[in-house]
């Protein structure tokens, strides 16, 4: 299966599997022409990778996940710390945007929205301290 092929059966951009050969995730075979040739193999690499990459692992955090999936004798509790260590992360993203939406919401609240220059927007976003 050539590049364009992977790319529809996986749903990658062809640049992206590109750059993952690039970067060394994956190795797809070259055919005597020099094509990439993709076998299941390479296409059940990529789909792994396309999932991990929409739950948002790193690229760093999808090779070693890689690289645990094709290690059979790999332990589970390697294989956590990897998805716990996402997760918390996840979740300290979550508390600053749910921090980040309370506060402009507050903002949006007290802001009259009228013809008059005086803006508690304005007003907060010039201020000297951060807090």
């Amino acid at each position: 299966m050539n590049i364009s092929q992977a790319s529809k059966a996986t749903g990658l951009p062809a640049k992206t599997i590109r750059y993952y050969e690039e970067i060394g995730l994956i190795q797809p075979m070259r055919s005597a022409n020099g094509y990439r040739t993709f076998t299941d193999t390479s296409l059940h690499q990529l789909n792994f990778l396309a999932r991990a990459r929409a739950l948002g692992f790193s690229i760093d955090h999808c090779r070693s996940l890689l690289a645990l999936w094709e290690d059979r004798d790999r332990a589970s509790a390697d294989v956590r710390r990897i998805a716990l260590k996402h997760l918390n992360e996840i979740e300290k993203k979550i508390s600053d945007l749910t921090e980040m939406r309370d506060t402009l919401g507050e903002l949006v609240r007290t802001c009259d929205g009228d013809g008059r220059p005086d803006c508690p927007i304005l007003n907060s976003l010039s201020a000297t301290s951060f807090s």
